[in-house]
């Protein structure tokens, strides 16, 4: 069996998905068919007489657009083709809403300018109206399509002289100019799916200086083989996974494990593709290339965790999926029984016709998400909270359970100095910042920060592996490990009471003798503990996982009040902590900043990123806290809830003034003397409108602290 992978293109919701996955596993030859909304992938597994212009044509015959993977040609982007649509939709819109109520304005110039809104702009609601009839399904765009051609051509034979009426030019176009509005708003949260795996491959080099036969050769990092073995300089990134054969230099690790703290490599350890060495030069040998890296790997888990996601739009796809046919036959069998049964006449009949499909067109039902969503991401905006869409929405009303990455996220991501214990009146921190002052270490940085400014030492001496001598004032100083300073029972004893602790201690010596231990850790960033605190009092359990050792990540926990600790794990064992909580029925938040935090973000039923992490964590996250105070997660969470309740409370009054009104509109009242015809239908339509629009801004009132 083969496999090929596609890019479709005019795929709008978790629906579509399905509906493509149907139509490709009907292809003859095709075994299996998974298509990925969030990457507007699909991967068809298939017999090998099976062509891909073959797997194209059934993705063109199902409604939409599909491309190889890695050909050449690079299809528009589809946020952009809607912007198009908007840009002729939204001005005409708005000039026929307005132009309705002024009684001059000839009816034939509100029919020329609504024509474009409904044929141009809305031209791919026809599109897959006839996709999704074809495949003997209805969806949102079945809805549209129907509603705004039963209210558009109702009032262009009004406008001709075949009936006599009211215009509904306005409905129809703003119908239009709204839900594409929100499409707009969807194709650019989908947008960002692809962008934060092309900034993931970014961080792998795209060459490497290999040595072959005994000269190094500069190759595309493409066509190494495991097995090579190839030159790392200080500063660059490493081009593949790997073994040290030859060098030493510490290596910064934090895009795979989280942590600040460069980890020194030597011959034998293990270095990971796209990590960032430091200062010495490495000879390192090819062990994993290709799909086989870690950073591979990596991409792929967000690309298939991102799948699971559903957006909110399905919801109302699914009550459409019923409603078309069952409006489409009330107002038949309606008009039916008026003109056959009643013996009614033919415009009255059409007139119930028109009036059943204009009191159930999907005005509200397309304003319903678009609004909300709208009002609730701009109070979050306001607020320093970016929700990208409805996927974010929905996760956040379902999950139970916030776990926060440690290094970065609760922590401030670098070292500092916290502790100093001086033995004797010896200025410690002062010498070991003198001794320190020309070296490039991490730990040397912490320790400057505390010291301040100190002068130069006169001569400089940096000790692999142990830390650094020095002299000034004619004493001998000497900072670092047990190994280069040697203590007494007391020294020592002082040292492992703050390595208890989860922190990074280092030695100072003088003429010989030890004066002091410097402890240095990454500190807990302001307010985590309060941002706990108030989750945990919202009924959330909270968790913390980290590449960190198990002493420091107690430690970190105690003082930001988190019970549950998950420690010493790699990036994809993240992730799989993850989907191990999930499988035991608990509904994750993720908290995190990182690259080595991105599956885990896509894992979760909601991604939290802040925004002082790197990009590709913001990009994978569905909310981003732009002002990285935690106490935003639990508003984050809170103003989720409260838009997807909105939207909820919306998608019901949509339904519910429609429903109400259709048995009126088919005439079951008439006997009584009372009759919906189209005037009052658009009335009706344009009610439920309001009552929806009203509803989601009464969101605007929200404040951080409300609906707890």
């Amino acid at each position: 069996m083969n496999k090929t992978t596609l890019r479709v293109t005019g795929m709008h919701c978790a629906s579509c998905a399905v509906n493509l996955e149907k139509a490709l596993k009907k292809t003859p030859g095709v075994t299996g068919a998974s298509v990925n909304f969030a990457t507007q992938k699909a991967t068809v597994e298939h017999a090998e007489h099976v062509h891909s212009a073959e797997l194209v044509a059934a993705v063109s015959k199902a409604g939409y657009t599909a491309f190889e993977q890695g050909i050449a040609h690079v299809p528009v982007e589809e946020s952009t083709e809607v912007k198009n649509d908007l840009l002729v939709a939204v001005p005409l819109a708005f000039l026929v809403f307005v132009l309705s109520f002024v009684e001059s304005v000839p009816s034939l110039l509100l029919f020329f300018l609504a024509l474009p809104v409904q044929f141009w702009a809305g031209r791919s609601f026809y599109a897959r109206t006839l996709a999704a009839l074809r495949r003997g399904s209805a969806d949102m765009d079945v809805l549209v399509a129907i509603g705004t051609s039963a209210a558009f051509f109702y009032s262009a034979a009004v406008t001709f002289g075949f009936l006599q009426g009211s215009l509904y030019y306005d409905g129809a176009a703003v119908i239009i100019a709204f839900i594409l509005l929100g499409r707009y708003l969807e194709a650019r949260s989908r947008s960002l799916t692809g962008e934060a795996v092309r900034k993931l491959m970014d961080l792998q080099p795209k060459k490497a200086r290999v040595l072959r036969n005994g000269r190094l050769v500069e190759v595309p990092v493409e066509l190494l083989k495991a097995g090579d073995v190839f030159l790392v300089k200080p500063g660059e990134r490493v081009a593949t996974d790997g073994i040290v054969v030859f060098g030493d230099s510490a290596v910064d690790e934090s895009m795979v494990t989280g942590e600040s703290m460069p980890v020194e490599k030597r011959k034998g350890d293990a270095v990971v593709g796209g990590t960032v060495n430091g200062s010495g030069a490495l000879r390192v040998r090819a062990t994993r290339v290709g799909s086989e890296t870690m950073l591979a790997q990596i991409v792929k888990l967000v690309e298939d965790a991102q799948a699971t996601k559903a957006p909110v739009q399905l919801l109302a796809d699914r009550v459409a999926a019923v409603f078309v046919p069952v409006v489409i036959v009330i107002a038949f069998a309606a008009a039916g029984y008026w003109l056959l049964l009643a013996h009614a006449s033919f415009d009255f009949a059409l007139t119930v016709f028109v009036s059943v499909l204009i009191v159930a067109c999907p005005c509200a039902l397309g304003l319903a998400m678009p609004v909300a969503v709208l009002v609730g991401t701009g109070k979050g905006a306001e607020q320093g909270i970016l929700i990208k869409g409805g996927d974010a929405l929905e996760a956040a009303g379902k999950i139970n359970t916030v776990v926060f990455d440690k290094t970065g996220t609760l922590t401030n991501g670098k070292p500092s100095v916290t502790d100093v214990v001086a033995f004797g009146k010896v200025d410690a921190l002062r010498f070991a910042a003198i001794a320190e002052k020309n070296s490039e270490h991490p730990l040397a940085k912490a320790i400057l920060a505390k010291a301040g400014r100190v002068p130069n030492p006169t001569a400089f001496k940096s000790v692999t592996g142990k830390g650094v001598k020095a002299r000034y004032a004619g004493k001998e100083i000497a900072v670092g490990s047990r190994k280069l300073v040697k203590c007494g029972a007391k020294e020592d004893s002082a040292a492992k009471k703050l390595e208890a602790q989860g922190k990074t201690v280092v030695f100072v010596g003088l003429d010989g003798k030890c004066v002091g231990v410097i402890a240095i850790a990454d500190t807990i960033k302001p307010h985590a503990a309060e941002a706990v605190a108030a989750l945990k009092r919202k009924g959330f359990n909270v968790a913390m996982i980290t590449g960190d050792n198990e002493s420091t990540a107690r430690a970190i926990a105690t003082e930001a009040g988190i019970d549950e600790v998950i420690a010493e794990v790699l990036p994809v064992e993240k992730e799989r902590e993850v989907a191990r909580m999930q499988k035991a029925g608990r509904r994750v938040a993720f908290v995190g900043d990182g690259v080595n935090d991105a599956p885990a973000l896509a894992r979760a039923e909601l991604g939290i990123a802040l925004g002082s992490g790197t990009d590709v964590a913001m990009e994978t996250g569905g909310i981003v806290l732009v002002r990285n105070d935690l106490r935003d997660v639990a508003a984050a969470i809170d103003l989720s809830c409260y838009t997807l309740r909105k939207i909820r409370e919306n998608l019901f009054w949509a339904f519910a003034y429609n429903v109400a009104a259709i048995p009126v509109a088919a005439g079951a009242l008439y006997s009584y003397g009372v009759m919906l015809d189209p005037m009052l239908a658009g009335a009706a339509m344009a009610f439920s409108s309001v009552s929806v629009v009203g509803n989601a801004l009464l969101m605007r009132g929200w404040k951080p602290e409300d609906h707890g």
